[in-house]
């Protein structure tokens, strides 16, 4: 497995968490940037906070079981309060802080929260609107005080007092933390996940210390980094990915995670901290590609010839791999130089001269931002879960890269493909079921198996390939299948357009909503000298218009005549992870923009 062996009487996070601690005691675990700064926490200042957390909790009276829920950015005090209050045996849980107070609300009331950790007044004043109606909710605690200066309230406290409260416990009552994680199985509920509620009201997945452990044993394998390798946490730690990611995958590997100043920052602070790993959602590494054809655009003539013709190479080298072919000496000497006079520039531009392994996950990747990233130098790799499993289903080898595939199965769990061609998963990555609702929880697994809801195939061997959701398949007045998400990768790849939706389930034809790329076209229209006001005055321009319907004749060329958008609409609001058209990860809900923007899809098949 590799020298970061996880002994046998580790079979909960909570001990390995404590393992490392003390072996690592006086190496960096966590670092965050302030006012420009980065600070940092060894993995024996982690452990001594969460210990006084931990105990701070068990204080106010909160019993094994009991949850606790974090209202917050990505920050360390995030995930030393959730992992002190599972070494305790209290249940984790998060909010995205984008949630609205009804939101907020829902959740608190369904998981039953006793202690809630916010940010700051923002998101106090998020739990005070609700608390009136979560009578379980015994406790806030507020970690930043800006702008709450007078303000007094018996059920509130502020994190640092809090904290001292647990390091003065920690003097006389350590003992009881390390017999609370001694006391620790396999079976209990380590933390929850809460579903987007995109078909219905959110679900709390229960994630059990079994889930964690069996991933978090395979982190070295799939990572490929080392301890002391560096990687940045900024996907909200509510997600599956971001959370195993941060809290537990680090307990397998040692790796130092870094937190972005704020979610303004993230992409000058990953060239500031070049990281080994990063793992994020194709809009992400959409958007890095998006910045350097920005950029090219604007570079001297020379410069744009020397970017093509080692882009060209790189693609041939790209290429070459994946059809498992070897190359010829010349070839890769002149690929060396061409790295070291251009692509070594561009992965420097991004902050990803450093890194070990790039992965995409949480939706489709445009199979030609793949092949862009591998001509630069960059293996983009896919990966593929959900919450019910622990977030990892299959992931891509290095050494096998697939086009158009999520990966080889992981060792240990099976995949089977079932009715209407559902991925249905069986193993020690499904999840332990939805809090409190046993009735979805028979829904959702019948044998061992969990029905995922995404449409998929397997090779022989042993690659899984997502076509799309099941309920998200369009069939044609003609009675032709479609698979939307392969169109919209193809038209996510152009740096003009950051999303679609494909629609046509019942029509005669296939049209497409899209939302443009703020930046990229407001180059375009600013090199073309075209007036505008807004973004919304931006997207009604005719200039804009024909931009998009080009972009999607040349994705057309590439499809079946059945697959073709035969016209489309530019959504004139400029998202964001605040509006209920978006997830928290940034996806458009496909039924949520199909209702809201009913009128306008429409509009196509009767204008």
């Amino acid at each position: 497995m590799s020298d970061l062996i996880i002994v046998e009487s580790c079979d909960t996070p909570a001990k390995l968490f404590r393992q490392r601690s003390r072996a690592w005691s006086a190496l960096p675990a966590l670092r965050h940037k302030r006012n420009g700064v980065w600070h940092s926490m060894t993995w024996g200042e982690y452990y001594a906070q969460a210990r006084a957390l931990g105990l701070a909790l068990a204080d106010r009276g909160l019993k094994r079981g009991d949850v606790v829920t974090v209202l917050a950015e990505n920050r360390p005090e995030w995930v030393t309060f959730d992992l002190g209050a599972q070494c305790m045996g209290f249940v984790g849980n998060g909010i995205y802080p984008t949630s609205s107070p009804e939101q907020a609300e829902y959740i608190l009331q369904d998981s039953l929260t006793r202690v809630l950790l916010v940010e700051d007044d923002e998101q106090l004043d998020k739990a005070l609107a609700v608390r009136g109606r979560c009578p379980q909710l015994s406790l806030i605690v507020v970690i930043e005080l800006k702008g709450l200066r007078g303000f007094a309230d018996p059920n509130v406290i502020s994190f640092a007092d809090f904290l001292a409260r647990g390091h003065e416990l920690a003097k006389t009552r350590a003992g009881d933390f390390e017999t609370a994680i001694d006391a620790g199985k396999q079976s209990d509920v380590g933390f929850l996940v809460y579903t987007s509620g995109t078909t219905g009201l959110p679900k709390g997945a229960m994630i059990s210390n079994r889930n964690i452990m069996f991933q978090v044993e395979m982190a070295p394998t799939f990572l490929g980094i080392a301890a002391g390798d560096k990687t940045i946490s900024f996907l909200p730690l509510c997600h599956i990915a971001e959370r195993m990611g941060t809290a537990f995958n680090q307990l397998g590997v040692g790796q130092i995670v870094h937190f972005p100043e704020n979610s303004g920052t993230v992409f000058n602070d990953i060239r500031e901290v070049s990281p080994h790993l990063i793992f994020a959602p194709p809009r992400f590494w959409q958007k890095m590609y998006s910045q350097v054809e920005l950029f090219m655009q604007d570079a001297v003539p020379l410069a744009r010839k020397l970017y093509g013709y080692a882009f060209r190479e790189g693609r041939a080298i790209a290429e070459a791999k994946v059809a498992r072919n070897s190359l010829g000496t010349l070839q890769r000497i002149r690929f060396a130089l061409l790295t070291a006079l251009v692509l070594s520039n561009v992965r420097r531009f991004l902050g990803l001269q450093n890194v070990k392994r790039a992965f995409a996950g949480a939706a489709p990747v445009p199979p030609d931002l793949l092949k862009w990233y591998m001509a630069i130098g960059v293996d983009l790799l896919e990966a593929y879960g959900m919450t019910e499993t622990t977030g990892l289903v299959s992931f891509t080898p290095p050494d096998r890269i697939k086009l158009g595939y999520s990966g080889a199965v992981v060792r240990g769990v099976e995949v089977r493909i079932g009715a209407g061609d559902e991925v249905q998963v069986r193993g020690p990555i499904v999840f332990a079921g939805y809090w409190n609702k046993p009735d979805k929880t028979a829904e959702a697994i019948t044998g061992g198996w969990l029905a995922t809801g995404d449409c998929g195939e397997l090779d022989p061997e042993g690659y899984l390939k997502i076509t799309d959701r099941v309920k998200d398949i369009l069939i044609t007045s003609g009675g032709k299948n479609v698979a939307p998400s392969g169109i919209e990768n193809l038209l996510k790849f152009s740096p003009y357009i950051t999303d679609a939706i494909v629609v046509g389930d019942g029509r005669h034809f296939l049209t497409c909503l899209v939302m443009i790329d703020q930046d990229n076209v407001a180059k375009f229209a600013q090199d073309q000298q075209v007036p505008y006001t807004d973004f919304a005055s931006l997207t009604r321009t005719a200039e804009v218009a024909s931009l998009i319907r080009s972009e999607i004749e040349a994705v057309n060329a590439r499809l079946a005549r059945v697959e073709q958008i035969k016209d489309f609409r530019i959504i004139e609001q400029l998202l964001t992870a605040e509006d209920e058209e978006l997830t928290p990860t940034m996806k458009l809900k496909r039924r949520v923009v199909a209702q809201k923007y009913g009128a306008l899809i429409e509009g196509m098949y009767t204008g």
